[in-house]
C-alpha cells in the first residue's frame, strides 16, 4: 500500500531538500527520498554539494590555507614556528566532521518542517489517474504517491574515457577529498573550479601539481583581465599549467599514473604523477530514475528538458538544479527549489540567471554575477569600466593579501551595472552586494554614492563603482 504526499521530492540536495522545506512551509504534504549515505550506512543528504563537494573541499581549503600561511606568512607577522608538519588523517578527519554536521543539520531541518524523510533511491513507478507512484529502494523499502514530483538527483562525475575513476590512482572530487596522504606529484586534468580548488589544497600542502587544460586559455566564462591576474598569481604560487592539450592516453601502474597528451604546439608529452584527478565536468544524474517507464522527457546530455518554469513534458512533474540546463551551481539549485515550490502553490516564483553569482574558493578567491567584458563586446553593447587594485586598500593591506581587483561593467547611458567581477581576498562575501545591487537595477553611481565601512575590503566595490567616473578617491 502506498503513501500518499501531495508532493514528493526525489532527491535531498540543495535543490531537493530546500524544495522540499519551502513546499511544506506553504502547506503542503511532503516526502523527501534521499539515498546518499555516511559511512556507517544511515542518511546523509545533502548530495554531492554536503557530500563530496562545496562543503568537503571548503573544509579542506581551510586547512590547507592555514598550512600555508603558518609555513609562508606567519614570519611577516612575526610569528615563529618550527617543525611545521600536517596531519593529513586529522584533517580530512575534521573535513568529515564538518561534512556529518551538515549533513545532521538537514535531517533536523527536515524534521522541523515535517517533511518525511525516506532514505533510499527513488524512481518512478507509473503514471495513473493525476496521481505518480514513486518507489523507494534502501534502508525501508516503501512506495510513495502524489500528485506532484520534483526531480532533484543531481549530477555525477564525467569520466575521461579510457581512464575510469578509481580512486586510489585516477580520481574524481570523491577521490581527490579522500587523498591519505600528501603526493609528492598530483596531475589535474581539467582547470574548472573543481581542479583548481583541489589543485590548491595539494599544493599548498606540499605537493607538485600540474593541470592540463583542453582549451586554448585559462577560465574561459570568467572575464578575462580577471582571468589574467588569477593565472598570474596561481603561476606564482606554484601551480603548473597546459593548455590546450590532447590527451591521448591514460596509463596506471604501482607507482602512479602516466598520462600521454600532446600540447598545443602538436608535441607529444608524457606527465607522470602519483595521483591523477580528472574534473572534466559533470553529468546529469538519471540513472536509475526510470524516466523511460513513465515517458519523462531526457536530451542528448540526459538532462530532464524543462522549460523556464522547469516544468517537465509531464503534468506536475518539475526538474532543478544540475540535473535541468543552467549551471551546475548548489545556490542556483536551491534557488530554482524555492520557485518551483512556489509555483505548486500558485505563487511566482522566480529565478534569474543573470543573477547567480560565481565564485571559486581558491587564493585569491575569484567571483562574478552578470556579463563579462568579452560578453559585452561581442553583443555590441556599449558599456564603462571601472577598476579598483586591493593593494590599494587598506583592510587588505592589514590583511597581507592585496592580489587581485574589483571591476565594475555599467551601461554607457544609464550607467547600470551589467556585471562586477572581483578576484582577490573574500570575493565570495564581496560579491553579494554586487548581486543585490543588480536586482534592484542599481547603477554604478548608486554603489559609489553609499558609505562604507573603513577600513574594509568592501571599500575596494565603491572604489571600483567610481573608477566607473574615472573619480577614485584611493587610487
Amino acid at each position: 500500500m502506498s503513501k500518499s504526499f501531495d508532493v514528493i521530492v526525489i532527491g535531498g540536495g540543495p535543490g531537493g531538500y530546500i524544495a522540499a522545506i519551502r513546499a511544506a512551509q506553504l502547506g503542503f504534504n511532503v516526502a523527501c527520498v534521499d539515498e546518499w549515505k555516511n559511512d556507517k550506512g544511515g542518511p546523509a543528504p545533502g548530495g554531492t554539494c554536503t557530500n563530496v563537494g562545496c562543503i568537503p573541499s571548503k573544509a579542506l581549503l581551510q586547512s590547507s590555507e592555514h598550512f600555508d600561511h603558518a609555513g609562508n606568512h606567519f614570519a611577516d607577522h612575526g610569528i615563529g614556528l618550527s617543525n611545521l608538519t600536517i596531519d593529513v588523517t586529522k584533517m580530512l578527519g575534521r573535513k568529515d566532521q564538518v561534512v556529518k554536521q551538515n549533513n545532521d543539520g538537514i535531517l533536523y531541518l527536515l524534521k522541523k518542517n515535517k517533511v518525511s524523510f525516506f532514505h533510499g533511491r527513488g524512481a518512478f513507478v507509473k503514471a495513473e489517474s493525476g496521481t505518480y507512484e514513486v518507489s523507494v529502494s534502501g534502508t525501508a523499502d516503501a512506495t510513495l504517491s502524489a500528485k506532484h514530483v520534483i526531480v532533484a538527483t543531481g549530477s555525477i562525475a564525467r569520466q575521461l574515457p579510457g581512464a575510469a575513476f578509481d580512486e586510489d590512482r585516477i580520481l574524481s572530487n570523491d577521490g581527490a577529498l579522500r587523498i591519505g596522504a600528501v603526493p609528492k606529484t598530483l596531475g589535474v586534468i581539467g582547470s574548472g573550479v573543481i581542479g583548481l580548488e583541489m589543485g590548491s589544497v595539494w599544493r599548498r600542502l606540499g605537493a607538485e601539481v600540474t593541470i592540463l587544460e583542453a582549451l586554448p586559455g585559462f577560465l574561459g566564462a570568467a572575464d578575462e583581465g580577471v582571468a589574467k591576474e588569477a593565472l598570474k598569481a596561481f603561476t606564482k604560487q606554484g601551480l603548473k599549467f597546459a593548455f590546450g592539450v590532447k590527451i591521448t592516453g591514460v596509463q596506471t601502474g604501482a607507482k602512479g599514473v602516466v598520462v600521454a597528451y600532446t600540447n598545443a604546439k602538436g608535441e607529444a608529452v608524457t606527465l607522470d604523477v602519483e595521483r591523477l584527478i580528472v574534473s572534466i565536468g559533470r553529468i546529469p544524474n538519471t540513472i536509475g530514475l526510470n524516466a523511460a517507464g513513465v515517458g519523462l522527457a531526457l536530451d542528448e546530455r540526459g538532462a530532464i528538458i524543462v522549460d523556464a518554469d522547469c516544468k517537465t513534458n509531464l503534468p506536475n512533474v518539475w526538474a532543478v538544479g544540475d540535473v535541468v540546463r543552467g549551471p551546475m551551481l548548489a545556490h542556483k539549485a536551491e534557488e530554482e527549489g524555492v520557485a518551483v515550490a512556489e509555483r505548486i502553490a500558485g505563487q511566482h516564483g522566480h529565478v534569474d540567471f543573470n543573477l547567480v553569482p560565481w565564485v571559486i574558493y581558491t587564493s585569491p578567491e575569484i567571483s562574478w554575477v552578470g556579463q563579462t567584458e568579452q560578453q559585452l563586446k561581442a553583443e555590441g553593447r556599449a558599456y564603462k569600466s571601472g577598476q579598483f587594485p586591493f593593494m590599494a586598500n587598506g583592510r587588505a593591506r592589514a590583511l597581507g593579501d592585496t592580489t587581485g581587483f574589483v571591476k565594475f561593467l555599467a551601461d554607457a547611458e544609464t550607467d547600470e551595472i551589467l556585471g562586477v567581477h572581483i578576484v582577490g581576498p573574500f570575493a565570495s562575501e564581496l560579491i553579494a552586494e554586487a548581486v543585490v545591487a543588480m536586482a534592484f537595477k542599481a547603477s554604478a553611481e548608486d554603489i559609489a554614492r553609499i558609505c562604507h565601512a573603513h577600513p574594509s575590503l568592501s571599500e575596494a566595490t565603491k572604489e571600483a563603482a567610481l573608477a566607473v567616473d574615472k573619480r577614485t578617491l584611493n587610487y
